[in-house]
């Protein structure tokens, strides 16, 4: 007869699943060939994102100017808080086309969010659209927002101010309620300011507040990797293919 414990369960590989994938290494390793691709792009097609913008700007004033040290302070970043949370450095096969998976439907739910307010306020609507349909030079801006302004916004910021609160005398559950609300307004604001700001309205900066707190839900249940795939994966969706 076929040893039955030869293949783990569907239960038992969800969890483990479910544990690794939110673990920073794992986020490492997802996110890893699509920094390098949004890096190559910073430099052969001259895309730039906000954020990473305005980090390169800040180590810049703080004498850092090197082009490659904010993805190398990334994955520092990743590395370093692996090797605190004491978590293995193994992974199970399989982990990122299953983040990647993952990513996309979160993507396709930021997506149904976005309809679900066109609906309820049809007179709020933009005269544009959120997304414009773009170039693959395009994408690949993306790719560096996803990964660039979950870094700021979640990974820096929310853990900033959520740590803060706490520090605070803030019970944990109220604290992480708190950050999440004042990042993502936050981070509603930032598309707004700058050379390359949008005009304010008040659809755009609804929608954003909401994916904020959907992003900052991420963050906190799902980790960085899939925080950041999904924000890359539904920028691609609506900006590229409208």
């Amino acid at each position: 007869m076929p040893n039955g414990d030869r293949h783990p369960p569907l239960e038992a590989m969800a969890a483990t699943y479910w544990v690794e994938s939110r673990q920073p290494l794992a986020s490492l390793v997802f996110l890893a060939p699509l920094l390098a691709v949004y890096e190559a792009g910073v430099l052969l097609l001259g895309v730039q994102n906000g954020a990473d913008a305005f980090m390169r700007r800040v180590l810049d004033l703080l004498g850092f100017g090197q082009h490659f040290l904010l993805p190398l302070l990334t994955i520092a970043i990743l590395l370093g808080w692996h090797h605190l949370a004491h978590r293995s450095w193994r992974l199970s096969g399989g982990i990122v086309s299953a983040m990647a998976v993952e990513s996309v439907l979160l993507a396709l739910a930021l997506r149904a969010v976005l309809f679900l307010q066109e609906a309820l306020f049809h007179s709020l609507r933009p005269t544009l659209a959120l997304g414009v349909v773009g170039t693959l030079k395009d994408a690949v801006g993306f790719l560096g927002a996803g990964i660039y302004e979950e870094l700021l916004f979640r990974l820096i910021l929310f853990s900033l101010v959520a740590w803060g609160l706490r520090t605070a005398g803030i019970v944990p559950w109220l604290s992480l309620l708190l950050a999440a609300v004042l990042t993502s307004l936050l981070f509603a604001a930032a598309h707004n300011v700058g050379a390359n700001g949008e005009a304010f309205q008040w659809f755009s900066f609804i929608f954003r507040v909401l994916a904020g707190l959907f992003f900052s839900v991420l963050f906190v249940y799902r980790g960085f990797g899939i925080a950041a795939g999904a924000h890359a994966a539904y920028d691609i969706l609506v900006g590229v293919f409208g």
